[in-house]
């Protein structure tokens, strides 16, 4: 749609009343025994499996995506009558989507590539369109970009619209996850505007951070995208998608974040398609922890090996 500055600007956030919301959440919305090893299968589905380091090699690579194909021992699964569930997505640099596109192939797990100058975005702008486009070409799935957060920090609206709207086209037939990277944005009222913007320029998944930031997904940004994304829906009938990324490594921690979900969106939300967890290592204390439900005992971490 076209940029509504009028709408933008009407966005605010009363940051106490935000904070003592995301505060009452873990306390609240707590699920145990069965159900809460349901919601743990459910978390699973919705893992970005990523490897982002500057070490990675295509053997890393591959076995991140096995990993994916089988996110939990087969025992494990059997016992819980969940087996054939993957990961949502693997995410990976571009130099890795080929490799990732080939251990992948036949699984219908999607692959992911962060661009436009990951994690920082301060590449020539004509290199982060033309990054977007080759990864596309090597078949990527998913593009997850970076904006340039001095747009936001100094309220130049207009060109963050604008750069959101050619990524979105350079991205062609990907779906485009808009990173915020909100640790870096100043206020969460930077934060609900710069998300309605990216939804407005075309975002097919808004999200929190790159995972590099000093500071990554919290509740309370949380809650301020996730609203965001409720009003967009409310005034537009169009579904954006929500990716936390960085710091969430426990399993606890993601029934959290489930929770605040389905509170504020409805069980809608809580498919792959609408929303993912930027993950590396939370996956091995979910199948820690569905361990623990099936036999009532935890074992090492290094018995469900991440990849």
């Amino acid at each position: 749609m076209e940029l509504d500055l009028d709408w933008v600007m009407r966005q605010e956030a009363n940051t106490s009343a935000i904070e003592r919301r995301a505060a009452t959440l873990p306390g609240r919305r707590s699920v145990k025994k069965e159900f809460q090893a349901a919601w743990l299968c459910k978390a699973i589905t919705l893992i970005d499996l990523t490897t982002l380091a500057g070490d990675d090699t295509p053997g890393r690579v591959r076995r991140l995506c096995a990993k994916a194909r089988h996110p939990v021992r087969a025992d494990l699964l059997a016992a819980l009558g969940m087996d054939g569930i993957t990961t949502g997505a693997v995410c990976v640099y571009h130099e890795m989507v080929e490799v990732a596109v080939e251990a992948l192939a036949g699984s219908g797990i999607p692959v992911a590539a962060v661009s436009t100058g990951f994690p920082a975005g301060l590449s020539p702008f004509a290199l982060r369109l033309a990054e977007i486009e080759e990864s596309v070409k090597a078949g990527a799935d998913e593009i997850d970009i970076v904006i340039s957060r001095r747009h936001v920090l100094t309220g130049n609206w207009q060109a963050l619209y604008d750069e959101m709207r050619a990524f979105r086209a350079a991205c062609g037939p990907a779906h485009v996850k808009a990173i915020l990277a909100t640790g870096e944005l100043g206020t969460l009222k930077n934060v609900a505007r710069a998300s309605l913007i990216c939804m407005m320029a075309g975002a097919d998944f808004i999200k929190t951070s790159t995972g590099k930031e000093t500071v990554n997904a919290t509740l309370p940004v949380s809650l301020v995208m996730i609203r965001a994304i409720r009003d967009y829906f409310e005034a537009t009938g169009i579904r954006v998608g929500y990716k936390p990324a960085g710091g969430i490594s426990k399993a606890k921690d993601a029934l959290v974040y489930l929770a605040l979900l389905k509170d504020e969106l409805g069980p809608r939300w809580v498919q792959p398609d609408l929303f993912r967890f930027g993950a590396s290592s939370l996956l091995g204390d979910i199948e820690r922890q569905l361990e623990h439900h099936v036999t009532g005992a935890y074992s090492a971490g290094y018995r469900h090996a991440i990849g």
